[in-house]
């Protein structure tokens, strides 16, 4: 493989990506996405888009994902640090409702690639984090869904900081609960 570590995890569509930093007296140079070492690692995905947005702590943003025009998403922090998670929301997954979670950082430049077919979100640990993704598909106004980022099914452990009042948007505090919202 060449200048990006790629990682599976234990959930099937996840992977934690780890460029290799090249630091001299100037500061330092990374790729974040080279398309050969990422189709050797088997992942042959086209991305489409690419958004940025900043927060501040305590923002806790999502569990998003696209209805009818599943998104994949490739993730990183430019400045501060935030915990980012996946919810598993494939119906036929034998990890359905499972979660998974790892910290980003422009100090550790970690890269979370998420498949298709996965809620998304993030909490803002630091004072302010800037957040940087491409995506695999168009984002189309209407089609967004949610689920509720505290549902107990789900039971994603959020690293909450105690003296820190959560920000969470009004469209992402009335997201019901995975079972509410998936009726099989």
């Amino acid at each position: 493989m060449g200048k990006i570590k790629v990682t599976s995890c234990a959930i099937k569509g996840l992977y934690v990506i780890e460029p290799t930093v090249y630091p001299d007296a100037r500061g330092y140079f990374m790729e974040t996405y080279n398309y050969n070492d990422f189709k050797e690692a088997g992942l042959n995905m086209v991305f489409v888009q690419d958004n940025q947005s900043m927060s501040v702590k305590g923002v806790l943003r999502g569990l998003h994902f696209q209805k009818q025009y599943p998104q994949g998403k490739l993730v990183r922090v430019i400045k501060g640090t935030v915990f980012d998670v996946a919810v598993d929301l494939r119906s036929d997954s034998e990890t359905y409702g499972k979660w998974f979670g790892v910290e980003l950082s422009a100090e550790n430049k970690k890269q979370f690639y998420i498949s298709p077919g996965f809620a998304h979100g993030f909490l803002v640990l630091s004072d302010e984090a800037e957040f940087v993704y491409k995506c695999t598909d168009f984002y189309h106004p209407g089609d967004e869904g949610g689920v509720a980022w505290n549902d107990p099914d789900i039971g994603v452990e959020w690293p909450l900081q105690k003296d820190v009042e959560l920000i969470i948007s009004d469209k992402d505090q009335k997201w019901k609960g995975l079972k509410e919202t998936f009726k099989f």
